[in-house]
């Protein structure tokens, strides 16, 4: 998510929610009409993001050290401009510069540690922004020189070299934290331990020079293809939703969703699902996501009477399908594009039916579970006008809808991106409401660079893993080794990449996440014959939904401190919550036409009809309510007949179908019997 758009929730946190409107009940927790929970009230959006999300953890600065930081973001940001109207240099000197920015950003903005002084900027934090300023620009200024000496390294490259790669390290625990950096160094270890590591994965080992070089000097580890995306596409793309969010479009997603939900049954859980989805086409953080929206959906929830865990996981489940969401996904979707060399319209596409069939799941279980507890809506009247919204704001889907276009017409995504943000600037001078100036030009600028930086030290940092990987051939060995130990049993394979994407996501992020298991579990997948789409597809989704998933959810553990919930119970109902998430990737997996490969359009629309039956058997299984609550005869049936409706195909759909509708007819019949 961008700064700007924590911002405008900070803002917006402070100002009085409009109140629950439903009659008090005691028992639920519901107030009379304009009150709010307290818990809206009492919460520093701000400092509890500092809490929740590592990369909020950054210094509040003043004076003369807020305008060094101002200029050099901003400069970060002309200078992605500037190469995406004129050309990219060469990859090497783009992802150097790139990383130079970022670095220098990172120390200065990143304290050593927690008990750091968030007010100024220490001296050591100077010195390490000078070096990290300095060693990637060293390939800039000595590129010709390097490159004529092919891989033959002096002992000042290999200083430079050593001290670069460490300020990656430092900045990506400053930054993303200890979890990734565990990770990394395992990797390195494994370089040197080669030679004394039984069967299969023994190799020869390499020495400090060797490993320094295939990692710095080379587009093989941290100026490989996961900081080339940053440098180019991800950027850009942030930058975008940096300069959409200053035109109000935040506060419009809200206005729309409630204004289209607010007055349903459970209408403000069903407003967090709708402006999450909406916010993830233009945001991908999952905890920032969470704090920003819940931070007035969460106490709305409690209010009308929901229970503090449901609500808080509703939050966190659709904040966190915000990374599966097209047109713009989560980071890593990016670099999914670039390892597959397909154009990145084919990944949001391939994406389309999956996200919606995600928050469809999420919108299933809030609408019955809202039913079982006899919970009402919002009344209209202290509601958004629908037809007012759209005519004051509904310009703002300009953008995005020019975004699309772009890229299905075969525009490169940082073009798209580009052409993106000079609409956003245009559509917003088209209502006085949401038209922005110069300084909200600069500001965005500033904002947009300052969000990226949890992406840029990811990146790198990944880069070192794929650099171990394609130096020590560990992948290869780690697919074999995955596809021996599952026996080449396609479903167990497919459960220990599974195990192991919600392991690495319990604390790193989604970008390294995906880098890790690409090149270690979706090569297994692949070698069992599952299109390389679906693979990646796989390890995607597992890497995201670790941020709902105990013992280390983010994004519900971020909830549960707005709802003041239990957190492990926040965990598992998120999870529940979820459950599209845990099914749909084996059923694309093992039925690609849900990707749309290979799928016409006759056969998109009857996936799309089936599986939205298939969701509503699942849903309503999982909540144990369709039209009257259900026995656990009932639930098997329905959420069976769901599984099998997901999955395309003629048998499984007529065999989904007669176990919904002998379900509902049980239902029927035995309520009508009063029992």
């Amino acid at each position: 998510m961008t700064e700007s758009f924590r911002d405008e929730k900070r803002e917006q946190a402070k100002e009085k929610p409009r109140g629950p409107v439903s009659p008090t009940d005691s028992r639920r927790g519901v107030r009379e009409p304009g009150t709010v929970a307290p818990e809206a009230e009492e919460i520093d959006i701000e400092e509890f993001l500092a809490k929740v999300d590592r990369e909020s953890d950054y210094r509040r600065l003043r004076g003369g050290a807020a305008l060094v930081i101002s200029v050099i973001a901003i400069a970060f940001s002309l200078f992605q401009l500037y190469t995406a109207f004129f050309g990219l240099f060469d990859a090497m000197i783009q992802r150097a510069i790139h990383l130079s920015f970022g670095l220098v950003l990172i120390f200065l903005l990143y304290p050593l540690n927690r008990r750091s002084d968030r007010r100024k900027i220490q001296w050591w934090d100077v010195i390490f922004a000078l070096l990290g300023a300095i060693t990637p620009l060293y390939l800039v200024v000595f590129y010709q020189q390097l490159v004529n000496r092919a891989g033959l390294m002096t002992g000042t490259d290999l200083v430079i070299g050593v001290l670069g790669t460490l300020l990656v390290l430092e900045a990506a625990r400053r930054v993303v934290g200890w979890p990734m950096l565990t990770v990394v160094l395992l990797f390195l270890g494994y370089v040197f331990a080669g030679p004394y590591l039984p069967g299969m994965f023994a190799h020869r080992g390499a020495s400090v020079e060797t490993l320094v070089q295939h990692l710095f000097f080379t587009t093989e580890g941290i100026f490989g293809i996961p900081l080339g995306v940053s440098a180019t596409f991800i950027f850009l793309f942030i930058l975008f939703g940096a300069f959409l969010e200053k035109t109000g479009i935040g506060k419009f997603f809200i206005d729309l969703a409630n204004a289209a939900a607010g007055w349903a049954a459970g209408g403000p859980a069903k407003v967090a699902v709708i402006s999450s989805a909406l916010e993830g086409t233009v945001s991908g953080s999952s905890v920032a996501n969470t704090v920003g929206s819940g931070s007035f959906t969460i106490p709305l929830m409690k209010s009308l009477g929901y229970r503090p865990e449901f609500a808080a996981a509703v939050e966190a489940a659709a904040s966190t399908g915000g990374q599966l969401m097209p047109p713009i996904m989560g980071a890593a979707a990016f670099l999914m594009a670039e390892f597959l060399k397909i154009p990145y319209v084919e990944v949001a596409k391939a994406a389309a039916i999956p996200a919606i069939l995600y928050f469809l799941g999420i919108w299933i279980e809030v609408h019955f579970e809202a039913k079982k507890l006899g919970l009402r809506g919002l009344k209209r009247e202290e509601l958004p006008n629908l037809r007012k919204v759209f005519t004051e704001k509904g310009h703002l889907f300009l953008p995005l809808a020019a975004i699309i276009y772009l890229l299905v017409e075969g525009f490169t995504p940082m073009k798209a991106a580009l052409y993106a943000i000079l609409l956003s600037i245009v559509a917003s001078l088209l209502r006085q409401s949401t038209r922005i100036g110069f300084k909200d030009i600069i500001a965005a600028l500033e904002q947009g660079a300052r969000a990226t930086l949890g992406v840029v030290a990811a990146t790198a940092t990944a880069g070192i893993i794929v650099g171990v990987v394609t130096l020590t051939g560990l992948g290869l060995k780690l697919a074999s080794n995955l596809v021996d130990l599952a026996g080449g049993n396609l479903l167990l394979t497919l459960f220990f990449t599974m195990i192991t994407s919600l392991i690495l996501g319990m604390g790193v992020p989604t970008t390294a996440n995906y880098v890790i298991t690409s090149t270690i579990a979706a090569p297994a997948l692949i070698m069992l014959g599952i299109p390389r789409l679906g693979a990646h597809l796989f390890a995607f989704y597992f890497g995201i939904i670790a941020d709902v998933t105990p013992p280390v959810a983010l994004a519900a553990y971020a909830g549960s401190g707005i709802a003041k919930s239990n957190p492990m119970q926040t965990g598992i109902q998120a999870s529940k919550l979820a459950i599209a998430a845990f099914l749909i990737p084996y059923i694309f997996v093992l039925s690609p036409s849900l990707l749309l490969i290979n799928a016409t359009w006759g056969g998109v629309i009857h996936i799309a009809a089936t599986a939205t039956l298939g969701m509503i058997g699942v849903g309503t299984g999982v909540v144990g309510y369709l039209t009257a609550r259900l026995t656990w005869y009932e639930r098997v049936m329905l959420f069976a007949g769901g599984l099998l409706l997901i999955d395309p195909g003629l048998a499984t759909d007529l065999i989904g179908a007669v176990l919904l509708s002998a379900a509902y007819l049980l239902q029927r019949t035995r309520t009508g019997r009063g029992q």
